[in-house]
Parts: C-alpha cells; sequence; structure tokens
C-alpha cells in the first residue's frame, strides 16, 4: 500500500506526480500486463537476451 503524506503548502500536482513515480517503481502495472497473456519461457528469454544486449551496447557506447 502506497502512502503519499502531502507537505504543508505543497500542490496537489506535486504530490501526484511523487504518486506516480513511487508507483512505477513498484512495477504493479507491469506486472499486471504481464499476467494478462501468458508468454512462454522461450520467448522471455529472448526478450531479456534482447535487452541485455542493447544495455551491454548503450554502455560501451557511453565509456567510449
Amino acid at each position: 500500500m502506497l502512502i503519499i503524506n502531502v507537505k504543508e503548502n505543497e500542490s496537489i500536482d506535486r504530490a501526484l506526480k511523487r504518486f506516480k513515480k513511487k508507483f512505477e517503481k513498484t512495477g504493479v502495472l507491469k506486472q499486471l500486463r504481464s499476467r494478462t497473456a501468458f508468454e512462454k519461457p522461450s520467448v522471455t528469454r529472448r526478450t531479456q537476451l534482447i535487452k541485455a544486449a542493447y544495455k551491454q551496447k548503450m554502455y560501451a557506447k557511453e565509456n567510449y
């Protein structure tokens, strides 16, 4: 359960932005979307490999 304390003289927009950030960090929405349809383990592994290769490429690009 997420609890956001609204500080004194803080706008609702700012508090809502903090809530959205916290909510996204928990990964609830991502998990919910992944559970909507079954994904084969081989497909999951493949996507993880593609993501890892992309991250490695970006990291190598950043260091040069």
